[in-house]
């Protein structure tokens, strides 16, 4: 089923036998939101927890757990060591996604074209203009491509996947980094605006000539046509379930606060553009007993949830890392006492 641009959604509503269900908020990241989504329906049952989470885009999300609005944040970029203690909070990752680019072109069939990443930087710097521009011709020797107006499209909120994707673009195109910079919000040189991935989503499938970027879910629920990739070896790779666990493999959790990079990794079959998303969670809860509500939630998902992560073609955390995040999880306390056993 195709996702509406500028739905809020709310994960788990109780069912009249179900009114004394526990019950925890959370806002922020629309990368994962499929995910959540699916998780909030299957978790309600075995946990008792009802989940209501807001896909607002991780710079909301960050906002709103700063300032305690709703019991945990979700954000694909991570937040600096120096936020996370000025703000007292823990930052773990839930699942890893993948980013795609996806076009409106007349004539191109998903899969088919094929691009650099920096030819999608000079599209963005407002440099390559035309659909049937000659660095595009070269690399799609094989297609017919129009000579149309490029339309990019990029998020217009502040956004953990416009963070991830422009890390991208910076990382192989030094023009890009220096003229636009890295962030969750940045000054585009060029193209239209849209709210979340589902925005972006629906305003690709409803212009002709657009390209933007977006979450692999909400292309593949919205049958967009995705292209493919060259990646640091130099293979060209189509965005499928082996090339995002490829890349996922070289993931280094070792890093403080789990701020794994995956952009851009080594190997043959890896996708160029892979990312941890994560949650944001009070080191001095408020709550308690939310707290240790949003813990078992998560619990549940490390648990049991990474069939529904396969499913939307989202990439499960390794069982070393969870039980990293659960360790960390330990270390909160409310009045001396862990909200989380210690193992």
């Amino acid at each position: 089923m195709a996702l509406a641009a500028g739905v809020v959604a709310t994960i788990g509503l109780s069912a009249a036998g179900h009114a004394q269900q526990a019950s925890i908020t959370g806002a922020g990241a629309s990368f994962p939101a499929p995910l959540y989504q699916k998780w909030g329906e299957a978790a309600r049952e075995p946990t008792g927890i009802q989940l209501n989470y807001q896909s607002v885009g991780s710079g909301a999300g960050q906002a709103q757990i700063r300032n305690r609005t709703v019991d945990f944040g979700a954000s694909d970029a991570p937040m600096t060591n120096e936020q996370l203690e000025e703000n007292k909070l823990l930052q773990f990752p839930a699942t890893m996604g993948s980013l795609v680019a996806v076009v409106n072109v007349p004539g191109v069939e998903d899969g088919k074209m094929r691009l650099t990443g920096e030819v999608l930087a000079d599209i963005y710097l407002g440099k390559i203009t035309k659909w049937n521009d000659p660095k595009l011709v070269e690399l799609n020797k094989d297609l017919k491509l129009p000579n149309m107006a490029i339309a990019p499209v990029y998020r217009a909120d502040g956004s953990g996947t416009t963070y991830v994707w422009i890390s991208y673009l910076s990382a192989v195109a030094p023009e890009f980094k220096d003229k636009v910079g890295v962030g969750t919000s940045v000054k585009w040189a060029t193209g239209t605006g849209a709210r979340g991935n589902e925005g972006v989503a629906g305003m690709v499938r409803n212009v002709r000539g657009a390209i933007g970027y977006v979450e692999y879910a909400y292309a593949h629920q919205n049958k967009l046509v995705t292209t493919q990739l060259r990646n640091k070896a130099g293979q060209f790779v189509s965005p499928t379930t082996e090339a995002f666990e490829a890349a996922a493999s070289h993931a280094d959790w070792s890093v403080q606060n789990f701020a794994a990079n995956l952009v851009d990794t080594q190997g043959e079959k890896s996708w160029p553009i892979v990312s941890p998303t994560f949650i944001l969670l009070p080191m001095n809860p408020q709550d308690a007993a939310r707290e240790q509500n949003v813990m078992k939630f998560f619990d549940w998902a490390y648990r049991e949830g990474d069939s529904l992560a396969t499913q939307l073609d989202y990439i499960p955390l390794p069982q070393a890392v969870e039980d990293q995040v659960r360790a960390k999880w330990a270390q909160i306390t409310v009045d001396g006492k862990a909200l989380w056993p210690a193992k």
